[in-house]
């Protein structure tokens, strides 16, 4: 078992920045990829961004390639999601979800945290 927490939500204007983590406890967390996921109210839930634990490697949704960078520190067991340049668009409840696959579906990860509150006034 992996239980999931994240952090770092909150209010913010448009045009600033915070950074989500995503602390990781129980099984290892090294040998599982990483998803960020959103969903925005009354919307479906939707890919933001994932890494692979083992070789960094990234992948990010379109609407946020450019403004927002996903990162991993295995020492602490916790990933991250700095965004930068927030809109409006981007107000939703952000999730980490940790999977042995690297994917943009949601229905590939095993283990979900609880969800923050992301809130970007325009």
């Amino acid at each position: 078992q992996v239980q999931l927490v994240e952090s770092g939500g909150g209010l913010v204007q448009a045009g600033g920045s915070l950074r989500l983590s995503c602390a990781a406890s129980g099984r290892t967390f090294s040998t599982y990829s990483v998803g960020w996921f959103r969903r925005a109210p009354g919307k479906e839930r939707e890919f933001v961004a994932n890494i692979g634990w083992s070789d960094v490697n990234t992948y990010y949704a379109d609407s946020v390639k450019g403004r927002f960078t996903i990162s991993s520190d295995n020492a602490k067991n916790t990933a991250y999601l700095q965004m930068n340049s927030l809109k409006a668009e981007d107000t939703a409840v952000y999730y980490c979800a940790a999977g042995k696959v690297r994917t943009v579906f949601g229905s590939g990860y095993d283990y979900w945290g609880q969800g923050t509150q992301v809130t970007v006034s325009s």
